[in-house]
């Protein structure tokens, strides 16, 4: 009994097909203290007589709500544990997934959120694969290009809520990466590297049907916490959703006679966005899946209080005898160092003003060359890693495992 309480919501409308798989995941836990609340926004399908089997076991609300959002933040307003989650009522948890979760909380009072790996399912429940995207924390990465994060495998310390504020109700796609972004801002996140969740995927679901909508509002997002207009993840979502539209009209506006020169435009359109997006992903970090970094290297991290930065690389034997790099936080030059052929480590202090902001970190090298393999980028300095280090102890906050390269 001395386990700490969790509470799971799982707001729903009219998904009675995929409910009871949704339940049985939840109350099938093998976590002992398990609150389960269901909030309905006025489900008319068979959604009341699902829930009415298992009356016993869970909360169920049924009343009007304003959207998704909305019922989320009513659940966690109602519920009684100390750790949360939402589990939409089309979406499954994996076996045991609380009992990995809950140490990590009860280890390090600190941890405001967690995440781990999922899953993709089918209509039917099958497993159609890993979700791709999952990665351990970086702010840059969550905050400028991608939600890399499984909200089925999320989990807050309830107190997060009253210190960064709860789900933005304005928003109807993109609120889970919204409130990620501003916990992970304030206070990082913990990545698990256990399977703890999946997301159903079906052309009906929500995020498959978004469309312009979507687009729009991630848009909104990304120029609301980067103060960007063209941020990268824009880009990404945007090619991501229009290259279908575009290939939709293409293929409705062309008479049936030139149907060959459609189909080589649609593929066109399809090759061209496929290009930019791998080129966004690839290049707007400035730190690439091999470990090269190019001239403008972009890093973030949380406030970490009186810390420093640890940067561990190399300059191999390459066309660079002797690099100039340069380290901002928040735009301040913070050190200059002059690297030559070997491994090198820099420390660099946080500035005092800054210890209780989250830290843009910009690495600028000025040498650089073009790569015989890849030829459309300048690299000019192998980086190993990038972490921040308490100057008290030492050690890293409990986000802080050392930044690797992207693919590393």
């Amino acid at each position: 009994m001395n386990l700490p309480l969790v509470t799971i919501v799982t707001p729903s409308y009219n998904q009675g097909r995929f409910i009871r798989a949704t339940i049985e995941s939840v109350l099938g836990q093998d976590y002992p203290r398990l609150e389960y609340i269901i909030m309905d926004g006025g489900s008319t399908d068979e959604t009341a007589a699902v829930v009415r089997d298992y009356a016993s076991r869970l909360t169920w609300i049924s009343e009007p709500d304003r959207g998704q959002s909305h019922a989320i933040n009513k659940g966690f307003r109602m519920a009684k544990g100390r750790i949360v989650a939402w589990l939409n009522s089309d979406d499954l948890m994996l076996p045991g997934a609380i009992s990995k979760v809950v140490p990590y909380f009860e280890h390090d009072p600190s941890v405001r959120a967690v995440y781990g790996e999922g899953y993709l399912i089918d209509r039917e429940g099958r497993i159609t694969g890993r979700f791709p995207h999952t990665r351990p924390f970086d702010l840059w990465r969550l905050v400028h290009l991608s939600d890399y994060i499984l909200q089925q495998t999320v989990y807050f310390d309830l107190r997060v809520f009253s210190e960064v504020g709860y789900l933005d109700e304005s928003l109807h796609y993109t609120m889970d990466w919204d409130i990620l972004i501003r916990i992970g801002k304030r206070f990082g996140l913990t990545y698990i590297p256990e399977f703890l969740g999946c997301l159903r995927e079906y052309p009906e679901a929500k995020s498959f049907s978004g469309g312009g909508a979507r687009v729009r509002e991630i848009a909104r997002l990304m120029r609301k916490h980067t103060g960007r207009f063209l941020a990268p993840g824009t880009i990404v979502y945007g090619l991501e959703t229009y290259r279908q539209i575009w290939r939709a009209w293409i293929a409705k506006a062309t008479p049936g006679f030139l149907r060959n020169p459609s189909a080589k435009l649609q593929h066109l359109v399809e090759a061209g966005a496929r290009r930019w997006i791998e080129r966004t992903i690839a290049n707007s970090q400035g730190w690439y899946a091999d470990g090269w970094a190019g001239k403008r290297l972009h890093w973030m991290a949380p406030p970490a209080g009186p810390a420093e930065l640890v940067i561990r690389g190399e300059l191999p034997e390459c066309p660079i005898r002797v690099q100039r790099l340069a380290v901002r936080v928040n735009g301040r030059l913070v050190a200059r160092s002059t690297l030559r052929t070997g491994p090198f480590e820099l420390r660099c202090a946080v500035p005092a003003e800054f210890q209780q902001e989250p830290l843009e970190i910009l690495l600028k090298a000025r040498e650089g060359f073009s790569d015989r393999i890849q030829p459309a980028r300048q690299i000019c300095y192998l980086l190993r890693d990038i972490s921040v280090r308490r100057k008290e102890t030492g050690d890293a906050p409990p986000w802080a495992a050392p930044a690797r390269a992207p693919g590393g």
